[in-house]
């Protein structure tokens, strides 16, 4: 999939990038599905804290509005060897460099009519400040992506911030996800609606939101990442957000590297 010099510029001046044609065709979309509900189902790597709750306090026996599995690959390891990932690494190239090439990163699930949103945040924000990125995200719907099921949002621009102050949603320690603290900072957000296998593309810094679930389907969003990488941030920095934080899934990680 040959880029236009137009959506280069876009991306690199607006910090994200909507593609529409798909990167991927149907066959290929609905055996990713079979794999991907499969690991839901069973919650694959939940035990080792790479399955959770990214918008709850991760209570086992309580039905999560926003599950998320981290690593997915090695969970489903047939998913690296989709045509998709091909035509993604060659879209990466486009706009950082040969070097950059796409990794699977994680999978977050939005159940039917009951799908939480994902607030305002910068991924970076729940990364370690210690170092410094050139990175970007690739979002892919398993199915179409619409304002009722949960596509993303953008804040054109945002790419350009210093992380901003955020904390975990609600402000409850024990919830993994995070949120944007000032939500002034937000304006002229655009939406990407998508078709199944289209993605967006968006900097590591560009503030960004997913809607709630209210459809009859639920959403399924496979997330890679790609880049240049990262090299130790010049100066001192701290994110006391995840400092803070006291989840059920850190005490799993916790517990499976110790056993």
């Amino acid at each position: 999939m040959q880029l236009s010099v137009e959506q280069i510029r876009f991306f690199h001046l607006n910090g994200f990038l909507s593609i529409e044609t798909p990167v991927t065709d149907d066959t290929e979309l609905a055996w990713m599905r079979e794999v991907y509900d499969r690991m839901f189902e069973t919650r694959a790597g939940r035990d080792s804290g790479d399955q959770f709750d990214l918008a709850g306090a991760d209570e086992d026996g309580k039905e999560a509005s926003l599950p998320q599995i981290l690593n997915p690959a090695k969970y489903a390891p047939e998913l690296t060897q989709g045509k998709y990932l091909a035509v993604i690494s060659q879209i990466a190239e486009q706009l950082f460099g040969p070097q950059a090439q796409a990794h699977l990163a994680h999978a977050i699930f939005k159940p039917a009519s009951m799908g939480a949103p994902t607030p305002w945040h910068q991924d970076e924000a729940y990364w370690d400040p210690a170092w410094q990125y050139q990175n970007a995200s690739i979002w892919m719907p398993l199915q179409e992506a619409s304002l009722e099921n949960g596509c993303l949002w953008f804040m054109p621009g945002s790419h350009e911030w210093e992380i901003t102050e955020h904390r975990p949603i609600g402000g409850d320690v024990r919830v993994h996800g995070l949120e944007m603290v000032n939500l002034d900072l937000v304006k002229d957000a655009v939406a990407c609606p998508l078709p199944a296998g289209g993605i967006t593309i968006h900097r590591n810094r560009t503030a960004h939101y997913a809607g709630p679930n209210t459809s009859t389907i639920p959403r399924r969003a496979l997330i890679l990442g790609t880049g240049l990488g990262s090299k130790p941030y010049p100066g001192n920095r701290s994110f006391p957000w995840n400092e803070v934080k006291q989840t059920a899934r850190d005490e799993r990680a916790k517990s499976a590297s110790t056993d």
